[in-house]
C-alpha cells in the first residue's frame, strides 16, 4: 500500500493523530532529511523537532541529501520505514532532490510499502510542482537558488499550501485562479493521508475551501 502524509508542521508527526499507522511511528525506523534547512534562515525547528522525537524515543537518523547520488540514498534508506523530510527552503530542497535523484529514490521506496512523510517544503516537493512555494507577497521572497524549473516530485496530483492562516484568504484567491492543479489547503494542526489515490484530512478544523 502506498502511504503518503502530508503536513504543514513537523509538530504533526510527533504530537498529531498517527493512529492511521499500523503500529507506533515510535517504532519505526525512520529517516530524517533535513536538507531543506540548509537553505532557511532559521534552523531552530529541526533542533526542536530532534529533541522532540528524542523525548518520544523515536528511531531516527539524521539525513541531508546533498552531495549523494541514487545507489547512495538508496543504501542509506533502504532498512528505513518511514521517510521524513523536513522543511525549509523548498527551492534549496528542490535542487538537492535533482542532484541526488533523492526523486527516483523515494518512488521506489514508497512502491515497496515506506511511509513518505513531507512538512512544509517536504510537501511541497511531493505536488506536481512547488509553485505555491513561491506565492509570497513583496518582501516575502525567498532565495531560489537557481532554481527556475519548478516542476516536483509529482507523488500526489495536486497542490497543497501550508501554514494557512485566515488574513491569507484573500491574496491566496487569487493565486489559486491561475494554479494548473487543484490546491489543498493547511493549516500548522493539519494534515493529508494519501492511501492508494485517496486522499483523507486529519488533525483540527474542517477542510478549507477557498
Amino acid at each position: 500500500m502506498k502511504t503518503i502524509l502530508l503536513t504543514s508542521s513537523g509538530k504533526f508527526v510527533t504530537d498529531g493523530d498517527m493512529s492511521f499507522l499500523d503500529k507506533p511511528i515510535s517504532r519505526m525506523k525512520i529517516a530524517y532529511i533535513t536538507t531543506a534547512a540548509k537553505g532557511a534562515r532559521d534552523n531552530s525547528y529541526v533542533t526542536a523537532c530532534k529533541q522532540r522525537m528524542t523525548e518520544l524515543n523515536f528511531d531516527f537518523e539524521e539525513i541531508d541529501i546533498e552531495g549523494k547520488n541514487e545507489d547512495k540514498l538508496m543504501k542509506m534508506l533502504s532498512d528505513k520505514e518511514v521517510i521524513f523530510v523536513e522543511g525549509g527552503n523548498t527551492s534549496y530542497l528542490l535542487k538537492a532532490v535533482r542532484e541526488s535523484s533523492f526523486d527516483k529514490v523515494v518512488k521506489n521506496l514508497i512502491d515497496r510499502g515506506v511511509i513518505y512523510i513531507g512538512s512544509s517544503a517536504g510537501s511541497y516537493i511531493a505536488c506536481p510542482t512547488i509553485e505555491v512555494s513561491t506565492w509570497k507577497k513583496p518582501g516575502e521572497e525567498k532565495e531560489r537558488f537557481g532554481v527556475t524549473d519548478l516542476t516536483a516530485m509529482n507523488i500526489v496530483p495536486f497542490l497543497v499550501k501550508a501554514h494557512y492562516t485566515p488574513e491569507q484568504k484573500e491574496f491566496l484567491k487569487e493565486k489559486i485562479k491561475n494554479a494548473k492543479y487543484p490546491v489543498k489547503i493547511l493549516t500548522d494542526e493539519q494534515a493529508l493521508l494519501v492511501r492508494n489515490g485517496k486522499v483523507k484530512l486529519l488533525g483540527r478544523g474542517e477542510e478549507i475551501r477557498i
